[in-house]
């Protein structure tokens, strides 16, 4: 991969509205483009190929990753995959644009391990645990197990908060949306 652009991470557990933030940051005059994540699972109802993952089979998954062609990947739960592919990276960079990127903590932690200079890792903090139940139940598209499940493993991904280069609180989105404008568009102009 040819080095271009800054790479910009966005992690949090599910239900703290990081990719709320991230379209909010799409949308502003920031020179970024969003790295579709590749995802060995079945699309939800309202996902779209190409769009909102890129999904692949399971067996096809594997075959990239033992091709190299993943910068990071995860097997995020039994039998779910999600990476980001290099040659998806390398596209946006094509294009003369940052990379900004919606990720499990794992994966926002290797990108940052591996381009430590050019990538600001930003871990979205929820207001609670209680909070982020709440927002869950509220999307109506999971199972109570499901659910039960994220929340379980935003306990753990909440501890991983410290080792990324900021920590944004949404608590109120405006006031977090703002203030990821302000600390992205710091880092790119730096």
């Amino acid at each position: 991969m040819s080095k271009q652009g800054k790479l910009i991470v966005f992690s949090a557990p599910s239900g703290s509205g990081k990719t709320t933030i991230v379209r909010n940051l799409l949308n502003r005059d920031l020179g970024l483009e969003f790295s579709i994540s590749a995802a060995s699972r079945e699309p939800r109802t309202n996902e779209i190929h190409g769009k909102d993952y890129h999904f692949i089979s399971l067996d096809d998954f594997k075959s990239k990753i033992g091709n190299d062609e993943f910068l990071e990947w995860e097997e995020v739960y039994a039998n779910n995959h999600y990476g980001t592919l290099k040659s998806e990276v390398q596209r946006i960079w094509d294009k003369g644009k940052h990379v900004i990127f919606d990720i499990d903590v794992i994966g926002g932690l290797n990108i940052k391990k591996q381009f430590p200079e050019d990538t600001l890792a930003i871990f979205v903090q929820p207001p609670s645990i209680e909070e982020l139940k709440r927002r869950l139940e509220g999307r109506d598209t999971e199972t109570p197990e499901k659910i039960a499940m994220r929340v379980a493993k935003a306990e753990t991904e909440i501890e991983y908060a410290p080792k990324f280069d900021y920590i944004l609180y949404n608590d109120v989105l405006e006031e977090a949306q703002d203030e990821a404008e302000k600390v992205v568009s710091k880092f790119i102009n730096s």
